[in-house]
C-alpha cells in the first residue's frame, strides 16, 4: 500500500531476546521501500530479557537498534514502558499465555508468536482480556501476511480452480531427534510445550485453514472434524510426527495436515519431492512449494489442458516478517483491534483442532502450562 503521507509509525517493544526475536527485530529495522511499502514504519524502543538487562542491551546493539531503546532485565518493566505501543511476545509457547496477558494488563497491544497459547480456553481469555480493554491483538502466524498467500487466497476466491474439495499441507523437518535435540531443546521440552505439532504443524494448519475456512462467508465457516495419528518422542513425550484429517462442513472437504520432526517434506532440498501443499479444486489445482512457512514459489494447474500452467516465484527481501509487523501498524493507525487476516476467532478454532488432537492422542502438557491462572510464579 502506498501513499504520499507520512508513514504511520509505531513503537516495538521486544519481550524476549532469542533467536526469533532476533530475525524478528532484523526485518523490522529493514527500509519498508525495499518491499513497496511506504504508509507504515517501525521502531524498536525496548526490548527485554528475563535474565539481564546486559542481555538485553547486547541484543538492541547486535541488530543495530537505535542508541535510545531502553534494556530491561524483566518483563515487568518492559510492559510499563510508556514509549512502547505493541509488544512482540517472543517466548516459548509454555509461556505465551502468561506474558501475553502481562502486556495486556499493562495496557499494551500485542503481537504473540505462534502457536498463540498452549490450549484454546487460553487463548479465549486473552481474547476477552483484549476486548475488555480495547487492545490490538494478533497470533503471528506471519505465512498468512506474505503477498504470495494473500494472492492464492485471492486466486482461489475467484473461484479460477472451482470449488476446492480438499487441501493437503506438510511440513516436515529431517533431524536426528536423539542427538540434536536430546530432553532439553525446546522442540522436544514438554515444560516448554514442545512437539512438532505446536511449532511446525500450525503452519500445515494454515494452509488448510486459509482455503477451506478462511475464505468462506462467515456465515459459512464451521468448525470441522477432527481424526489424527501420534507419534510420541520416547524421551520427553512430545509428539515427534503427526497426522490430522479434517472435515469441513458444508462441502464436506477434507483437510489433511501433517507434520514430524523425523522425515523432511523435501529431502534435498531440491523441490524434487513436489509441492508441499495441494490446494485441489474442481477445475484445477494450487501446488505450493516448501517451505510453508516461507514460500516463495507456486504452480497454478488447470484441468483444461487448453489453459496455461502458470510457474510462479515471488523473491523476498528478507526473512518475511516484516509482513506481519506492517498489518499490526496498519490495524493500529486504523483502529483495529483485531486483523481481518487472521481473526480472533480462527485463531481459537485452529487451537480448539489442536486441543481435540491432543485429547484423542492423550497428549498433556504440565499443569503449570495448561493453566488458566494468571498470574503464576516462574514467568
Amino acid at each position: 500500500m502506498a501513499t504520499n503521507s507520512k508513514p504511520y509509525k509505531i513503537r516495538w517493544g521486544i519481550l524476549a531476546t532469542g533467536w526469533i526475536a532476533g530475525v524478528f527485530v532484523e526485518d523490522l529495522l529493514k527500509d519498508p521501500n525495499t518491499r513497496g511499502v511506504d504508509d507504515v514504519a517501525h521502531e524498536v524502543v525496548a526490548a527485554a530479557s528475563s535474565s539481564s538487562a546486559e542481555r538485553a542491551r547486547n541484543f538492541l546493539d547486535e541488530f543495530k537498534c537505535p542508541k535510545s531503546a531502553k534494556a530491561y532485565g524483566s518483563y515487568k518493566e518492559l510492559v510499563k514502558d510508556p514509549n512502547v505501543d505493541i509488544i512482540y511476545v517472543a517466548t516459548p509457547h509454555s509461556h505465551h499465555y502468561q506474558n501475553t496477558m502481562l502486556a495486556l494488563e499493562g495496557d499494551k497491544h500485542v503481537l504473540c508468536e505462534k502457536a498463540f497459547t498452549t490450549n484454546a480456553a487460553q487463548a479465549k481469555i486473552l481474547v476477552d482480556t483484549a476486548k475488555k480493554k480495547d487492545l490490538f491483538l494478533m497470533e503471528a502466524v506471519w505465512t498468512r501476511y506474505f503477498p504470495i498467500s494473500r494472492e492464492l487466497r485471492a486466486f482461489a476466491e475467484s473461484g479460477k480452480i472451482g470449488t476446492i474439495h480438499r487441501v493437503m499441507a506438510d511440513l516436515s523437518l529431517c533431524n536426528d531427534v536423539e542427538s540434536q535435540f536430546g530432553t532439553e531443546h525446546r522442540m522436544v521440552n514438554m515444560n516448554l510445550a514442545g512437539g512438532a505439532m505446536l511449532d511446525l504443524g500450525i503452519y500445515s494448519l494454515t494452509w488448510v485453514f486459509q482455503f477451506l475456512y478462511h475464505i468462506l462467508p462467515p456465515s459459512e465457516r464451521k468448525p470441522p472434524t477432527v481424526a489424527s495419528s501420534m507419534t510420541k518422542y520416547s524421551k520427553t513425550g512430545a509428539d515427534e510426527s503427526t497426522s490430522i484429517i479434517l472435515n469441513f462442513p458444508p462441502l464436506h472437504s477434507h483437510g489433511i495436515a501433517t507434520t514430524s520432526l523425523r522425515v523432511a517434506y523435501n529431502p534435498d532440498g531440491k523441490d524434487t519431492a513436489g509441492p508441499a501443499a495441494r490446494i485441489q479444486g474442481t477445475k484445477g489445482e494450487i501446488q505450493v512449494f516448501g517451505p510453508l512457512y516461507r514460500p516463495t514459489r507456486y504452480r497454478i494447474v488447470p484441468h483444461d489442458d487448453l489453459l496455461k500452467l502458470e510457474d510462479v516465484t515471488r523473491d523476498i527481501p528478507g526473512m518475511g516478517m516484516f509482513w506481519e509487523a506492517d498489518e499490526c501498524a496498519r490495524c493500529l493507525r486504523d483502529g483495529k483491534k483485531q486483523s481481518q487476516g487472521l481473526t480472533w476467532e480462527e485463531s481459537i478454532v485452529i487451537m480448539d483442532v489442536m486441543d481435540e488432537v491432543r485429547r484423542q492422542n492423550k497428549l498433556e502438557y504440565p499443569e503449570k502450562i495448561e493453566s488458566t491462572t494468571y498470574p503464576l510464579d516462574g514467568f
